[in-house]
């Protein structure tokens, strides 16, 4: 089964300095048949004005990853960790018993536009964490490039407290990528730039997504130039 959701069915808020998207229910956006897909409970794609941004505010038991795909963004939080992330950079933040962060544009004239999911964690009561990450941006040609899993064999990604991976990937026209589901597992897909189809019947274009439940094998093939993020999840 594969259920798409359109680019434009997302919830969008234009606060001046922050213009957002929800994937999913958050703040003022509610919807009870809205609310997670297994342990994915957040997909907002964000662009947040220069000197702006989220200032200290708390967090608790939930993995919290950000991903950048343009600009910059900086993180603080009170167990004293900051870092300022651009694209190839991946941050991965675990609230567990209580953490409080800020998340800022550090550039003078340029928005930055990030994704922030979060996911349950597998484990409540975990101490709180943050992982700054950098993968090679090249290795996602036609291929899918791990950046987030709960796998620790797996080096140079961020480690997350779910079982799950998150994948992105840059396709050529025409070319394809084949993904295998293992029963009883899900697949997030969400289209970066581009278009692509699914299985041949499905099309997506840039922002839409789709949920993905008892499909063996997925094959995803590029339209045009396209960029996506494949998230396996239980």
């Amino acid at each position: 089964m594969i259920d798409v959701y359109p680019a434009q069915s997302r919830y969008s808020a234009d606060r001046g300095w922050l213009r957002s998207n929800f994937s999913f229910s958050f703040a003022d956006y509610y919807d009870p048949n809205n609310m997670s897909f297994g342990p994915m409970r957040v997909l907002n794609d964000d662009w947040v004005a220069p000197k702006r941004g989220f200032g200290m505010h708390p967090h608790a038991e939930m993995e919290i990853v950000s991903i950048v795909l343009q600009g910059q963004l900086e993180h603080r939080d009170s167990n004293g960790h900051t870092a300022v992330t651009s694209f190839g950079g991946v941050q991965r933040m675990s609230a567990g018993t209580g953490i409080h962060h800020s998340e800022m544009n550090p550039s003078e004239k340029e928005e930055v536009n990030f994704l922030q999911l979060w996911f349950i964690p597998d484990e409540a009561g975990l101490p709180p964490s943050y992982e700054k990450t950098v993968f090679d941006t090249e290795k996602m040609k036609n291929q899918l490039l791990p950046i987030v899993t709960k796998h620790p064999e797996m080096e140079g990604v961020a480690h997350i407290h779910q079982n799950l991976t998150i994948y992105v990937s840059e396709l050529d026209t025409k070319k394809t990528i084949q993904f295998e589901q293992a029963p009883g597992r899900r697949i997030f897909l969400f289209i970066l730039e581009g278009a692509v189809t699914v299985n041949d019947d499905t099309s997506l274009n840039k922002r839409d997504s789709a949920r993905i439940m008892n499909v063996s094998t997925l094959t995803v093939k590029a339209v045009e130039p396209a960029r996506f993020m494949l998230i396996d999840l239980p």
